[in-house]
């Protein structure tokens, strides 16, 4: 039976993206792993595979009697169903260490980069193992989705360095517009439905006790998003009713002018001005210079949640 590489709920890019790259180093090493999503890919994740054709991986929801692995994530609130009820092997990060808890010694690669796969890449130079062409083009990928084209706080020298030697590889010349064209896809949002848009990247967190859901759309001008901007904030507050929820945050971000509107359903509108110093306007607050989640709000808002 193969082990199963697996990344976090609402899957993204390089959840998608690291997850097949592990399965294919694992399975070169003597570790037979199939790559496996929890949900459904998104439309730049589709774009991404089909692009540089490879193909998606398998949905599994339950990590009962399985062997796993957890790319880009390692809190229980965003993995896999029952993976108590599993063997967890390993785990390949970028984040911040989460709950996860094991019995026995597993392999972790967490590292403070701007993207899973520029683990994963450094993995791959470390066990000496060839990396085929078409996953150095959807790792290129991950990794420009989640720096978004280089310019998150979260982005690394590592991450440029990797990202030009998996550019290489792939045979790709133009980073930037790659990207564009990404960005692009992300951006899209007619006919989708405005629960899928608030889950595009979406993510519960636990902070001093208080449930807090933040999601966050990427878009190449705000402006896309006035149509759909007051479902949106309607929708946050429905999902904020439908669970056991202190906050849902929903981070729209212009990629262009490197800022994000903050949407909010919350019993403590202060906990923004907390996190951030900014006086919310109603029930949403600008913030500039703000784009990655990981880096400038999570922990922003543990800060001010413990305070």
């Amino acid at each position: 039976m193969p082990a199963y590489v697996v990344g976090h709920k609402s899957p993204d890019t390089d959840s998608v993206c690291a997850a097949i790259a592990l399965a294919d180093l694992k399975s070169k090493l003597g570790v037979e792993s199939k790559p496996a999503v929890q949900e459904d890919i998104n439309d730049e994740s589709k774009f991404v595979l089909d692009k540089f054709g490879v193909g998606a991986p398998e949905k599994v929801s339950d990590a009962s009697d399985k062997q796993i692995f957890l790319v880009d994530h390692s809190d229980l609130s965003q993995t896999i169903d029952n993976l108590d009820k599993g063997e967890l092997l390993g785990i390949v990060d970028h984040h911040k260490v989460g709950d996860v808890t094991t019995n026995n010694p597993i392999e972790v690669w967490t590292w403070p980069v701007g993207c899973t796969c520029t683990v994963l890449k450094n993995m791959y130079d470390f066990y000496n193992v060839e990396l085929p062409k078409d996953l150095a083009g959807i790792m290129l990928c991950a990794i420009l989705s989640d720096t978004v084209i280089f310019k998150s706080a979260t982005c690394t020298d590592e991450d440029k360095k990797v990202g030009e030697e998996l550019a290489k590889k792939a045979g790709v010349s133009d980073l930037t517009s790659l990207g564009m064209e990404m960005f692009k896809v992300k951006s899209a949002i007619e006919g989708t439905p405005i629960r899928d848009l608030v889950h595009r990247d979406y993510k519960d967190f636990d902070m001093s006790g208080n449930k807090v859901g933040i999601g966050q759309l990427e878009v190449v001008d705000l402006s896309l998003l006035d149509s759909v901007k007051e479902d949106l904030a309607n929708d946050i507050k429905s999902i904020k009713g439908e669970g056991d929820y202190h906050s849902v945050f929903l981070l729209l971000t212009d990629i262009m002018k490197e800022g994000s509107e903050l949407l909010m359903a919350t019993d403590d509108p202060s906990v923004v001005e907390k996190a951030f110093g900014a006086k919310p306007d109603g029930e949403k607050a600008w913030l500039d210079g703000v784009m990655s989640r990981k880096k400038q709000v999570v922990p922003n808002f543990e800060k001010a949640f413990s305070s």
